[in-house]
């Protein structure tokens, strides 16, 4: 069973919803969603030909997430896939919803003010599935044993600080503490192994493997050891929030393996990891080897793996510290990691914006001070040029001609 709910974002100034298609005006006459297994389709009908682009809200160039249309005739389909384009997921009662900010835009070089936006919502309720291995459980004999069970439910979920604080992290900021959180439903049968994580951008562009094929990790400083459950159907790990240099979303994405617990298919759970191997999964395969020469039970496990395999994914948005301002009386756990410094009198601490103030003063000074100098300088020299001019003369006595001079 599937529900939808569509929202126009932006009220509508009349009765009607006008957008300039090319030269001409037109109005949308209806816009209808189909929410599909895998995707969501946004149907359009307006009154003339569609001359523009629609793509989810912050999508708008450079990405596989936006579609162009010329001169396109009634219905104008866009899919929006469930699993990226920033489409992202909420866990409720009795389903998942999906949901999605789509932006109907009537330029198709351009974003302008006649763009419409629409938020998009598709409700799956979960049905209760069931699964049937036939494996064979004994070592004598050649026994068959056909396991009935129900299919347990499986989450993922990412907790903003811990999960105790029960606060499902959507919008963080980028070093954020978070919990990432994997779970079955409580019963008694299946336990879990989780593989195969990595971290995605939605786009196809760029993805990062977190945790191997054997439950290792790949990288610690990204994301480190899952901590299992005694009951093995919960494993959760702690990390900082990150994201890719492009976008605020990020996805992600763990193959989760059912065991059997009483079969022993949970005998490698938790994995322990050596240069990212899970030591105890090598030792069972040997051990298997040695005492069950036909490898039944080995072919089992591989059976089993493969066919109770679930893949779970979700999703959050990750902001820049400017994109994200700090909600009044948010909790700790939401606030950046910050570095504890003990004072020590002997230390003299300034902030940078400080530091940079006393720099421009510091330099202030030194200018006049050389400034003044060159003046004092000029005006000593100019006072000792003036000095040697007026103390210095020739004297001249009166000039007297002898050959004119005579005595009477």
């Amino acid at each position: 069973m599937m529900g939808h709910v569509l929202d126009n974002l932006d009220p509508p100034h009349t009765s009607s919803q006008h957008l300039v298609l090319g030269r001409k005006e037109a109005t949308i006459k209806s816009v209808r969603i189909l929410c599909n297994s895998n995707d969501i389709v946004v149907s359009i009908d307006t009154s003339d030909v569609f001359n523009g682009m629609i793509y989810p809200k912050g999508l708008s160039k450079n990405s596989s997430c936006m579609a162009e249309f010329k001169e396109q005739t009634n219905p104008i389909l866009y899919k929006l896939p469930l699993t990226s384009c920033s489409t992202m997921s909420s866990e409720m009662e009795d389903g998942i919803e999906y949901f999605n900010t789509v932006v109907v835009q009537p330029h198709r070089k351009l974003v302008t003010n006649q763009g419409r936006g629409y938020h998009i919502r598709c409700k799956y309720q979960t049905q209760e599935k069931t699964v049937t291995n036939t494996f064979n459980v004994s070592f004598i004999g050649t026994t068959p044993l056909t396991a009935t069970a129900p299919m347990p439910g499986c989450y993922m979920r990412i907790f903003a600080g811990t999960p105790a604080d029960k606060l499902v992290a959507e919008n963080v900021r980028i070093g954020d503490p978070l919990t990432m959180v994997i779970s079955l439903d409580d019963q008694e049968i299946y336990g879990m192994k989780v593989t195969n994580c990595l971290v995605r951008d939605g786009l196809g562009w760029g993805e990062q493997m977190l945790i191997n094929s054997d439950g290792c990790p790949v990288d610690y400083e990204i994301l480190g050891e899952l901590e299992y459950s005694s009951s093995k159907t919960t494993a959760a790990v702690r990390f900082q929030a990150h994201k890719f240099p492009y976008t605020s979303s990020v996805y992600y994405q763990c193959n989760v393996k059912l065991c059997i617990k009483n079969a022993g298919g949970c005998d490698d759970v938790p994995p322990v990891c050596v240069e990212g191997s899970n030591v105890l999964r090598r030792r069972r395969r040997r051990d298997v080897s040695e005492i069950d020469g036909n490898g039944d039970l080995d072919d089992m496990e591989g059976e089993v793996d493969e066919n109770m395999t679930i893949e779970v994914i979700t999703g959050l948005y990750v902001n820049e510290d400017e994109e994200l301002p700090e909600p009044e009386g948010a909790s700790d756990t939401l606030s950046p990691v910050k570095e504890e410094v003990l004072e020590d009198p002997n230390t003299f601490c300034l902030s940078p914006k400080t530091f940079a103030i006393g720099i421009a003063i510091a330099g202030l000074i030194l200018m006049i001070a050389v400034i003044a100098s060159i003046l004092i300088l000029i005006s000593r020299r100019r006072r000792r040029k003036e000095d040697s001019t007026t103390g210095s003369s020739i004297y001249s006595s009166p000039y007297t001609n002898t050959a004119y001079s005579h005595s009477s």
